[in-house]
């Protein structure tokens, strides 16, 4: 029987429905700056629900949701801040759970189009070395393009943890899965296997399209023979448009409830992803419906 690893949910929708201060553009991040203890309250509440990984708040660490002023003076001690807070409740809890650090996209969520190289490798870098510290683990999260991948890896192959890169796809079901940027999950599942990763994960997509990205990401898997874990955490939101906004407003959720996505993630297991979380709109009731079928198995 394939392994499994539950990962936590949604960080930025727990903490508005704690009634952490919660706005947009700064978004997860206020939190961080106003009221650290709701971003404690929130990793509390997947550990409590059988997460065995939670992420750091860091997602949010970004010019794109502070402001360049902001995140010239805050952004990485923001960023270490929420791999402390992280780091303290993994301490804390009486099982094993582990902190991932989170390298987010530097320019916004869905927007291959906006990325920047340069820039992008200074902010990939400083939230590296903010973070490096107090985590066990790495997840670039929610990469649209093979041109963000790169840059993320240009940092991350010096760490000396496992790293697992997680890719948002686009919300079409098709019979070939593609990156938001249009490019084969083919094309990044190939480069991952050669960067040595630990994991290709596919997340904050609608559940709909994990399928395909499963499939066409274990045929390269096997034609190169190589150990690599696949993992799953979708969204529970509508389909994203190509010229999504992050920042002017909240994306709309779905009706998913923890037992519709159990009916996913049980298919996900069973096409061979090892890892199976949740993104934005999943929350801990989500996930100790995933543990709760974990332990029963």
């Amino acid at each position: 029987m394939t392994k499994l690893t539950i990962l936590d949910g949604g960080m930025g929708r727990e903490l508005q429905e704690i009634g952490a201060p919660f706005s947009q553009p700064l978004w997860s991040a206020q939190a961080l700056i106003e009221s650290p203890q709701h971003v404690a309250q929130a990793h509390q509440h997947f550990i409590d629900a059988g997460a065995e990984i939670i992420t750091a708040n860091s997602y949010a660490c970004v010019p794109f949701h502070l402001g360049n002023e902001r995140y010239q003076k805050q952004g990485a001690e923001l960023a270490r801040q929420a791999a402390l807070i992280a780091k303290g409740c993994a301490l804390n809890s009486p099982d094993n759970v582990l902190v991932a650090g989170v390298i987010p996209p530097a320019f916004g969520s869905y927007r291959p189009d906006l990325f920047q190289i340069e820039p992008a490798l200074e902010i990939n870098s400083a939230l590296y070395e903010a973070q490096a510290p107090y985590v066990d683990l790495w997840i670039a999260e929610t990469i649209s393009s093979i041109q963000e991948f790169e840059a993320i890896h240009s940092v991350l192959k010096h760490s000396d943890k496992d790293v697992y890169y997680a890719f948002s796809l686009e919300d079409t079901v098709s019979e070939t899965s593609t990156l938001r940027s249009g490019q084969p999950v083919a094309i990044a599942t190939a480069l991952a296997c050669f960067t040595k990763a630990k994991g290709i994960l596919f997340n904050c997509s609608v559940p709909e399209v994990m399928e395909q990205a499963i499939l066409d990401a274990k045929r390269v898997i096997d034609q190169y023979d190589v150990e690599i874990e696949i993992g799953v955490y979708a969204n529970n939101f509508v389909p994203i448009e190509s010229e999504h906004e992050a920042n002017d407003t909240l994306q709309s959720l779905r009706e998913l409830t923890p037992e519709d996505y159990l009916v996913y993630a049980k298919h996900w297991q069973n096409l061979g992803a090892s890892i199976i979380g949740g993104c934005c709109g999943i929350g801990p009731n989500h996930i100790q419906t995933l543990k709760n079928w974990k332990l029963s198995r």
